[in-house]
């Protein structure tokens, strides 16, 4: 049955008696009263319109974010050349700053502070086209973050780029240097290389971390594997997060029947740009070359049941306490199924080097240290550490490659 449209039926509601004319005036009435096209295609539109306002919106916020990166650095680069060309002392960058909050009042970020950190920003970036091609597209606290936690100018452009890549948001990539993901990413023992393709054994590689750090859990004993499973379930943004971009998270004790056996896959997952699926083995205990067996079934079960055509084969990881690189080796060597082994740990660091726990003072020798500075007054003239809003103790101390410096 045909609709009549909405206009046409107001019309003959107002009377049919009308003349053409009023007919007529009462259609575009009608029109004027409703928006233009039908409800469903008005929806649309406003969608649309809504959309392309809000990436306006973004765009014009990301431009203005990688023009004051720009515009810092041109500071920075000016600051750094005068000091080289022309001495200029650094006093000098406290009288800019007075100046520029005369002539700037209402804009923020021209203190002192961060006109030093401009400086340290072009001195740590000499080219341009770096700033402009990767760090101009991250906020300036990423960039403080990559300065003031990064000495190594290509461990920096890494994690700016793998910033850039995932969406790190400033905390996140602070936590990402501190647990080390650069010197702990593609460093799994794995038979990538002879199972797969070599496009795809390096990116599954890429793909796999040792060891894996879930300081999260904190310092609780996980003497079971389900007690193991659960606290990773529990925090699993942060396990997400820890694993790497690309996991997606399908399920946990996922069941698989083989030959009327029941079997259960303790965490199992798609890499979104692997094209392929994971099956994630818990171990609370070390090593042990049974695990290789148990989880090539698995694997084999996952291509056969569930794998679909454009799928690439499943991928294996095992997740142990601790593991013998070589034992490891020699357990992967005879299996077909592409597998990678690394460690779990809850903390950054088990313990010191020996070189530099040695040079370190004993406990005992800081507590005795520390009870004669508080009840000794500092020399007069020496300033006592203080803590502002917005920075570091003046008299902080930084350890880096062994040895100290201040800040």
């Amino acid at each position: 049955m045909r609709k009549e449209p909405r206009g046409r039926v107001l019309v003959r509601k107002v009377g049919s008696e009308r003349s053409g004319v009023g007919r007529r005036s009462s259609s575009i009435e009608a029109r004027e009263r409703r928006p233009q096209g039908s409800g469903g295609s008005y929806a649309r539109i406003l969608s649309d319109l809504k959309g392309r306002i809000a990436r306006g919106r973004l765009r014009t916020v990301l431009a203005a974010n990688a023009e004051l990166v720009r515009l810092y650095w041109e500071i920075g680069r000016v600051i750094l050349t005068r000091q080289h060309t022309e001495g200029w002392g650094a006093q000098v960058i406290d009288r800019l700053a007075r100046d520029f909050g005369r002539s700037f009042p209402d804009m923020r970020g021209l203190s002192a502070r961060n006109l030093k950190y401009m400086r340290a920003f072009a001195a740590a970036w000499p080219r341009k086209s770096i700033v402009q091609a990767v760090l101009a597209q991250l906020s300036w606290y990423h960039n403080l973050a990559l300065l003031e936690k990064l000495d190594d100018a290509d461990q920096r452009l890494w994690y700016a780029r793998e910033a850039l890549r995932n969406g790190w948001s400033r905390n996140v990539l602070a936590v990402r240097i501190a647990t080390g993901v650069k010197r702990r990413t593609g460093q799994a023992v794995t038979n990538f290389r002879r199972t797969l393709p070599p496009a795809q054994s390096d990116m599954a590689a890429d793909a796999f971390k040792d060891p894996y750090v879930f300081d999260f859990l904190g310092a609780k004993e996980l003497r079971r594997e389900r007690d193991l499973e659960q606290a990773l379930i529990d925090h699993i943004q942060r396990f997400l997060l820890e694993l790497g971009s690309g996991f997606a998270f399908v399920g946990r004790q996922v069941p698989l029947e083989v030959g009327d056996q029941d079997f259960q896959l303790d965490l199992f997952f798609y890499h979104l740009q692997l094209r392929c699926y994971v099956v994630v083995e818990l171990k609370t205990v070390p090593f042990d070359a049974s695990f290789v067996g148990q989880l090539s079934l698995y694997l084999s079960a996952v291509d056969d049941q569930m794998r679909h055509a454009e799928d690439r084969p499943t991928l294996g990881l095992i997740l142990c306490r601790t593991k013998n690189a070589i034992v490891v080796e020699y357990a992967l060597r005879n299996f077909s199924r592409p597998i990678g082994v690394a460690d779990w740990e809850t903390k950054l660091v088990k313990s010191l080097p020996r070189d530099l726990a040695n040079s370190l003072p004993s406990a005992s020798r800081l507590r005795a240290a520390l009870s004669r500075s508080r009840s000794k007054p500092p020399p007069l003239g020496e300033p006592r550490a203080s803590r502002s809003d917005d920075g570091p103790r003046s008299t902080d101390v930084v350890v880096r490659a062994g040895k100290p410096t201040r800040k």
